[in-house]
């Protein structure tokens, strides 16, 4: 896009680039496949519990059904792992990568606010605005985890359920970044879902970089933190963590060590 002249007042030219980066009308069928690529990867991003792996027949068909596109090819690239792994692999992998990693937590507004009292508003907020479209998620996870977002996004169309997505950018290529950096093949899933979204500008770029390398906010005054645990990772509310081992009891002999007298 060419850049647009100074006569024009700076209001109008950031209305204008913001409505560039709006997602264009869809036909009926595009909006269809939209909508079922991110309930597939909604349902691809929940914990593979046995209801889920049994299913991998039904989302590998239905990956393969999807009009060709880079993100369909990024799908396939994930089902053809998920469907190989024996049961207890992708349970394993799947705790590995998102309930350990704090710089691929699958909660969005932890990379906007970190553990801070915002966080605490911004959850309420995405709340509402379920409230507001007329769902409930129930699924007893917060309102930010981000297969509950995507079935936001599914149910409610690209203008009111991907909104949360793009507000979200940023902390959805941090994601993808470290998931990328692990070799994981959830990679492909989270690059999937990239391409719907508006490209990233310098400022996303830049503050990615900066979540990379500082992470995100702290408040340490009247919190108890969840999730930092250890250094570099992050359990989400209700992670087991194991206790330490307890030391060895130590035993008094059943007889002497001289005999029995």
């Amino acid at each position: 896009m060419s850049p647009l002249p100074t006569t024009i007042p700076a209001i109008v030219r950031t209305r204008v680039r913001a409505a560039v980066r709006r997602p264009s009308r869809l036909t009926r069928a595009e909006t269809g496949a939209r909508t079922l690529l991110l309930r597939l990867c909604s349902l691809l991003l929940q914990y593979p519990d046995p209801e889920l792996l049994d299913a991998r027949p039904e989302l590998t068909n239905a990956v393969a059904d999807l009009p060709r596109s880079p993100a369909a090819e990024d799908l396939a690239a994930f089902t053809t792992w998920f469907t190989d792994q024996d049961p207890e692999g992708p349970q394993r992998h799947y705790v590995e990568m998102f309930d350990l990693r704090r710089k691929s937590s699958l909660y969005l507004t932890y990379y906007l606010h970190g553990d801070t009292r915002r966080r605490g508003m911004a959850l309420l907020t995405l709340n509402q605005r379920y409230r507001a479209a007329g769902w409930d998620a129930g699924t007893g996870e917060l309102p930010d985890h981000l297969p509950v977002v995507l079935e936001f996004a599914a149910l409610a169309g690209p203008r009111t359920g991907e909104a949360p997505l793009r507000q979200h950018r940023r902390g959805l290529e941090l994601i993808h970044h470290a998931l990328t950096d692990a070799g994981s093949p959830y990679r492909h899933v989270l690059a999937a879902l990239l391409t719907l979204l508006p490209p990233p500008t310098d400022a996303d770029r830049k503050a990615v970089a900066d979540l990379v390398a500082q992470g995100p906010p702290q408040e340490d005054v009247g919190l108890d933190p969840y999730g930092a645990y250890g250094a570099g990772e992050f359990a989400p509310p209700g992670t087991f963590v194991p206790p330490e081992q307890a030391p060895p009891t130590l035993l008094p002999p059943l007889s002497s060590p001289e005999g029995p007298r």
